[in-house]
């Protein structure tokens, strides 16, 4: 039991650290995401080793070794508690002309229950719609919400990265653009809000860091940081959303973050696991919603499941001028500045 317990400890220790590595091999990245899980691990084992521990340096070493890497995995995750500040205020306002909202889904290209995913949509009646792995079978389902949602932006496609925007806001220069891989499609557009006032908005699906996808997370989070370099400069209010195929408390979100400015109305309130729907204790917070300081939030949760491996999720904010007095816009040191550069050149 007590080898058992050592071989377990260290295979979370080496998870832990292994991270630390500059590297984007997928091996490495890998362990970004379950840091949840590896705390529980590393918790589990502490308690059980405790009978068995002697007085050797080994054993004490072992023991400090688990309680340093709990520690670290706790403070990664600990802003995604309640115990953390908020970093985005909850509104003080109810003016229906400056609040829109939206709701993101990944569909899971072969999962075939629209039906339910209808329902949730239409009980939580979002002003935008954004829908991914969206296919031509796909799109013909969720071509009723046109109606409703007239203002459309489709790029299905059969290699799970289609994606599919539809709004009942004015959309202004709406755009499919391929940033960094030839098939994956990302949507760029400005809504008009009710009051005139105009958001930018980015949809993002990037290829995730596994090998039947991609070996490394090179070309995922250089995507990230294009976008992030690109809404940095832009004085408007802006919206970035989507499956980014990356949890909110990895090295690359945080780098995207300072590198954007945009904030993360999760941070002080919670996890918001939305993958793997499907499994309790194999779930990760995957599906992102970042705004910039304008916008103050009205309600955010997750939906319920309707057949994908994700859950949907449901955002709605508030254009309030004086946000930006309260939130603080995020900025990335000199260091990030440069690391965010050496992804991005490695893709050119």
């Amino acid at each position: 039991m007590k080898l058992l317990l050592v071989a377990l400890g260290v295979l979370m220790i080496l998870a832990t650290v292994l991270p630390f590595l500059k590297k984007d091999e997928w091996w490495i990245r890998i362990f970004d995401f379950p840091r949840l899980q590896i705390t529980l691990i590393i918790a589990v084992v502490f308690a059980a080793y405790l009978p068995f521990r002697g007085n050797s340096i080994a054993d004490y070493g072992f023991l400090v070794a688990l309680i340093l890497c709990l520690t670290y995995q706790s403070y990664m995750m600990y802003p995604y508690t309640r115990l953390s500040p908020k970093q985005v205020q909850w509104s003080k306002k109810a003016a229906k002309d400056s609040s829109f909202s939206l709701l993101f889904a990944n569909v899971l290209i072969e999962n075939h229950n629209a039906a339910r995913l209808k329902e949730i949509i239409k009980r939580a009646d979002p002003d935008l719609i954004l829908t991914a792995e969206t296919d031509d079978w796909w799109r013909e389902q969720l071509k009723e919400f046109d109606q409703t949602h007239p203002y459309v932006i489709a790029h299905p496609q059969d290699n799970s990265y289609g994606i599919l925007l539809q709004s009942r806001l004015e959309l202004i220069n709406p755009q499919v653009k391929f940033l960094v891989q030839g098939d994956i499609p990302s949507i760029h557009t400005r809504v008009k809000l009710r009051s005139g006032m105009e958001v930018e908005l980015r949809g993002l699906h990037p290829r995730p860091p596994v090998p039947e996808e991609d070996g490394r997370s090179t070309e995922r989070d250089a995507e990230l940081l294009v976008v992030g370099k690109e809404v940095k400069g832009k004085k408007d209010p802006i919206v970035v959303l989507g499956d980014l195929n990356d949890v909110a408390w990895s090295r690359t979100n945080n780098l995207f973050q300072d590198i954007s400015g945009l904030l993360d109305p999760r941070i002080g309130r919670g996890f918001y696991h939305t993958f793997h729907a499907r499994y309790p204790f194999i779930r990760f917070p995957l599906d992102h919603f970042f705004h910039s300081n304008h916008f103050r939030l009205m309600e955010l949760r997750r939906l319920p499941y309707f057949g994908s491996d994700h859950f949907p999720v449901y955002i709605k904010l508030n254009y309030e001028p004086d946000a930006e007095k309260e939130q603080e816009e995020l900025h990335a040191d000199q260091s990030q500045k440069e690391e965010a550069e050496e992804k991005i050149d490695r893709v050119r």
